[in-house]
Formats: structure tokens, sequence, C-alpha cells
């Protein structure tokens, strides 16, 4: 199996079984990106260095404008991509097996944990994992040791409060906050599309 091969299950939304050819190479992919993150987190580094260090992760070119303050950890890599002028504070975790999007200008507080994969309900099926995306819209603000579930949206513009616990779609323009995230109100800005 090849990482595109793994990526087409896992985009389709198809069960990685405990035990399977598709969780063995998960697995072993982890290990790569277990490096590359050690390596990230282990000194100082330059920010051109850690865009380069996030290219090596993610398998794909990370824009000039990226700015992430280590320490940062993903367990997988190649299904994170990343906008123009993201920022990502100190100490996030990222389960991106399932696929984490993250638009232009989007800030990710400190602390924030997004997940991408669920586990089965029978205690006898327990290994397995039913991947859900989270997709994260532009000129969005994720305060402070915020938890993602898997399969989220957030819309463009939205804010989600400190310490929020986000379980289903955020739309557009809404401010959420909370365990669960519930809507506070809405931002009352509405952002200018972009040019070009």
């Amino acid at each position: 199996m090849d990482l595109q091969e793994f990526l087409a299950h896992v985009d389709a939304g198809r069960l990685i079984e405990g035990g399977s050819e598709h969780h063995r190479f998960m697995h072993d992919a982890a290990q790569e990106a277990f490096a590359v993150t050690a390596e990230l987190n282990s000194a100082y580094r330059t920010p051109q260095e850690i865009r380069d260090l996030l290219a090596r992760l993610t398998g794909r070119p990370v824009d000039d404008s990226v700015t992430l303050f280590p320490p940062f950890h993903s367990e997988f890599g190649k299904n994170l991509h990343l906008g123009r002028d993201v920022f990502i504070n100190l100490g996030c975790r990222f389960q991106d097996t399932g696929g984490i999007t993250i638009g232009d200008g989007t800030l990710i507080g400190h602390g924030t944990t997004l997940t991408t994969l669920n586990h089965a309900v029978d205690p006898d099926r327990r290994a397995d994992m039913q991947p859900g995306p989270i997709v994260i819209g532009r000129k969005v603000w994720i305060g402070a040791s915020v938890t993602v579930v898997p399969g989220v949206s957030i819309g463009d513009g939205a804010i989600v409060g400190a310490g929020s616990v986000v379980t289903k779609g955020v739309p557009a323009d809404a401010i959420v906050a909370g365990v669960p995230a519930r809507s506070i109100r809405p931002t009352g800005f509405r952002a200018e599309p972009e040019q070009g």
C-alpha cells in the first residue's frame, strides 16, 4: 500500500479496521511523523526551519506566511492542509489521519487538539477507526485549549471560545463556547470576499 491509496481510503470515509493493511500503514506512517515532530520540538528552530519541517511532515509546500510556535504534535502529517497566514500557537496536537484543512488567515490557540478518528463503540471492534475530517474555514479564531472532534466543520470568520469542545458544525461568523460548544451570537462582522 502507498500513501495515495491510504489517503483515498480515509478521504472516502472508509473504516480503518484494527489489524488491517490500512491500520498497519497508518502506524508505520506515524513513525515518520514522530521523527519530524521530534526534530521540530527538540531545539530552537527559526521560522523558516519550522516551515521546512512542516513541509516534510505534510509532504507539500508550506506558505512563507504560516507561523507555528512549537511544541507541536501530529501523528500522521500527510493529511494536514494549511492555508496562507495560518498561525498555530504552542502546544497544539493534530490527529490528522482523517484529514485536517485550515483556511487562510486562521488563528489556532495554544493547547488546541484536533481529532479526526473515532473508535468503534463495540468493545470487540474498539481497534477499528472511523475517519472524519475537520475543515476550518478562513479567518477563524480558535481560542486556547479547544478540542474539535471528528467530522466537524467551522465556517469562515467564526470564533470558538477558549476551553470549548466542538462536537458539531459551526456556522460562518458565529461565536461558540462551552462544553459542548453552543452558539453565543453571530460575530456581527462579515468578512469581505477575497479578491483574485
